[in-house]
């Protein structure tokens, strides 16, 4: 009779309704999104050690940042005119097969920088799909399931980190170059399956549909030359001008953090290599959490709220990261509780907010801009973060303190009005 009726009641879930009755590309390309975030979340604690092992400097690693950023500048310039062209869907498999599936095939045999930066700069291809890939994901959605999508987003990568145990244990018994080197072929192998999939099950877009006749006649220069106007549209609009200032300084911190926590926790506060594919579990059981028990019930909060309450929660971690004495474990567990709780207030807002704020009409080439001016102001702050690491290791994590307080200011200056989605129910 109880197991009868917790059936129902669960299936009552917003988030369990949502991905029950959606239907085509977002029921798609939410359930093989594990097939990027098993492999990725799987390596991503070991990246900057499997690099400082084989003789990269902090600040090599600094600039194979920079580098990418500057590669991805240019794909998400083109990203929009490649998206409006070739399609949607196509761009979002070439980009997996290229950007991620053959970039891990070189990061796999990869000895000394140039081969990094070899994989580093096939990896940028990525930036392609920040247009189609949300496009794909979004254009035949109903503007009100936004947040509800890119929270499934999030707990699609959340779930993958249940496997990182298998890196850690990996680790243990054969050490980190040769399972990372294994780990970066299987996540190649993932993004192949992953690109198949997505050409065999998901559609284009009708908006898509359009867009690719609409284009088929004028060259790429044309199109490109077409920005200029957009742009000045764009820096006009101050709805996306503020989200996009957001975005940028989040992409910074997480950029920041990701790559330079598992080196500082283990070269300066003594925490062993095996142990780092452990800390993303308790990061996805704390925002699955709250996700599942938190989350809808904030739905009716204004939304500047939970993004305060959550940059404020990730200034007090860097901070608190920095303050951490050697070897204590304990408080960089508590470290990582607090984080997650973070990640979980901001991180789907942040892409929800996004998608809600810009044109639906335009929405290729906008997030192409807005990825490419993102990637722009973002790029010095590799090499920056990789100089200051060489300094002390604790100086990037010091820089991601002052950013999340100029967060905090720039959620002060939004406005509710300027992110619900007006311009969609439009469409």
């Amino acid at each position: 009779m109880n197991s009868n009726d917790n059936k129902p009641s669960l299936r009552k879930h917003p988030l369990i309704h949502l991905l029950v009755r959606s239907r085509g590309n977002p029921k798609v390309l939410l359930l093989i999104e594990p097939l990027w975030g098993i492999p990725f979340h799987l390596l991503a604690p070991f990246v900057a050690l499997y690099m400082s092992l084989q003789g990269i400097t902090d600040t090599q690693i600094g600039i194979l940042l920079s580098v990418a950023m500057i590669g991805q500048m240019f794909f998400s310039f083109i990203g929009g005119i490649v998206t409006d062209k070739l399609g949607r869907k196509n761009t979002t498999v070439i980009t997996d097969f290229l950007g991620w599936g053959v970039a891990c095939l070189v990061w796999a045999i990869s000895t000394n920088f140039w081969l990094f930066l070899i994989a580093v700069l096939l990896n940028t291809a990525d930036r392609l799909a920040m247009s189609s890939w949300h496009c794909l994901l979004v254009e035949d959605a109903d503007h009100k399931d936004m947040l509800g999508i890119f929270t499934w987003t999030n707990i699609g990568g959340l779930v993958a980190v249940f496997f990182a145990p298998i890196a850690g244990i990996l680790i243990y018994n054969f050490t980190v170059i040769p399972v990372v080197r294994g780990l970066y072929v299987f996540f190649s192998i993932c993004l192949f399956l992953k690109g198949i999939i997505t050409y065999f099950y998901c559609t284009e877009t009708k908006h898509g549909k359009v867009r690719r006749e609409e284009t088929k006649s004028v060259s790429s220069i044309a199109l490109a030359l077409e920005y200029k106007g957009l742009m000045l549209e764009l820096l006009k609009n101050p709805a996306t001008m503020k989200i996009m200032i957001f975005n940028v300084i989040m992409h910074i911190t997480i950029l920041i953090g990701n790559t330079f926590f598992g080196l500082y926790v283990t070269t300066k506060l003594g925490v062993p290599e095996s142990y780092l594919s452990f800390f993303p579990i308790l990061n996805a059981i704390i925002m699955l959490l709250f996700m599942f028990v938190i989350q809808h019930k904030l739905e009716r909060v204004r939304n500047k709220i939970p993004l305060w309450a959550g940059l404020v929660i990730f200034s007090f971690c860097s901070v608190m990261l920095i303050l951490i004495p050697e070897g204590n474990l304990l408080l960089i567990i508590a470290y990582l509780l607090l984080l997650a709780v973070a990640n979980g207030l901001v991180l789907p807002r942040r892409e929800a907010m996004m998608q809600l704020a810009i044109d639906p009409k335009e929405r290729s080439r906008i997030m192409a801009i807005i990825a490419t001016l993102t990637v722009a102001f973002a790029a010095p702050f590799g090499f920056l973060a990789g100089y200051l690491s060489d300094l002390d290791r604790r100086l990037p994590f010091l820089l991601t303190t002052v950013l999340f307080f100029i967060a905090i200011v720039i959620v002060g200056w939004m406005r509710e009005s300027e992110y619900k989605g007006k311009s969609m129910g439009e469409d």
